[in-house]
């Protein structure tokens, strides 16, 4: 009996063990009862719902993002177009190759209709971004007079007035042209020997596009100064540097650029030049030729 009483008697530190041991018991058994766990359930539902949301919204910002990095077109000349350019506009490698093939062999593009001719796109492509294409000035003038000399010999401007006989006082009549650019207009036509083309206005100093336009609806070059137009492909270094537009130096880079290449067949291929005045080329134009019957 003595041995059996011995298990049952404990130090006061094994008392304390036991009765916190049996606390702890207690305790859990009235967290399960009471706590309940369903809640944390809806918690993390209600976090899983916030995830989603935060995540449409960051895909959303992904997607503003990208729309963003679309390249924004600019006017281009599409004789130009790399790879990369044509790539960028959505054209196939095919129709890419065939625009670089056609200009290897020196010819241009000069509207829109060449370039589906040339390239084969589709006209949707097309739609899309000849919208952008800018050919020079010099191409565009080209196309209204072979489309509509005649038409122009018939209408108003038989009226209008010869701008290479006109006053000063006659010019200040034109709204928008006091003393000073009338007096520029006079001068500016004098040292050029007289105006060749009304596209020469464009040369005048202060004369901007609205109010060359105004002069134009009265006046207009009636009697062109007579010149003799010189062979590009002939005319000596000297012989182009007396061209308005053209110092001495571009005239040497054009008879440079003539002989490595052995001739110059287009207008076009004077924008290859280094320094030439491509914005200028529909002037320089009107004082040069190019013989079509040079050999190859």
């Amino acid at each position: 009996m003595k041995n059996l009483k011995s298990h049952f008697v404990f130090s006061r530190s094994e008392q304390n063990g036991i009765f916190l041991l049996v606390a702890i018991i207690v305790l859990l058994q009235l967290v399960y009862f009471f706590v309940d766990f369903e809640s944390g359930k809806t918690t993390s539902s209600l976090s899983n719902a916030s995830l989603q949301k935060f995540q449409s919204q960051v895909d959303s910002l992904k997607l503003a993002a990208e729309a963003k990095r679309i390249p924004e077109i600019y006017p281009f000349n599409p004789n130009y177009i790399t790879d990369y350019k044509g790539y960028r506009l959505g054209m196939s490698v095919a129709e890419i190759d065939r625009l670089l093939e056609y200009r290897a062999h020196n010819k241009w593009v000069n509207s829109a209709k060449d370039f589906q001719m040339v390239t084969g796109v589709s006209d949707s492509l097309l739609n899309t971004i000849a919208p952008f294409f800018k050919f020079p000035e010099w191409v565009t003038r080209n196309e209204v007079r072979s489309g509509s000399k005649q038409s122009l010999l018939n209408n108003s401007s038989v009226s209008k007035k010869d701008i290479n006989t006109a006053t000063q006082a006659d010019l200040m009549e034109i709204r928008g042209v006091g003393e000073v650019l009338a007096t520029r207009i006079i001068k500016y036509r004098s040292k050029m020997g007289g105006f060749i083309d009304d596209i020469q206005l464009k040369d005048v100093y202060g004369l901007n596009s609205q109010v060359r336009l105004e002069l134009l609806k009265n006046y207009s070059v009636k009697t062109p100064q007579q010149i003799e137009l010189l062979d590009i492909n002939e005319a000596s270094i000297l012989q182009l540097a007396s061209i308005p537009y053209i110092d001495y130096e571009l005239a040497r880079e054009i008879v440079d650029y003539r002989l490595l290449h052995e001739k110059i067949s287009s207008f076009e291929e004077l924008a290859k030049i280094k320094d030439f005045p491509s914005e200028k080329i529909d002037r320089i134009a009107l004082y040069l030729t190019i013989n079509k019957n040079l050999k190859k």
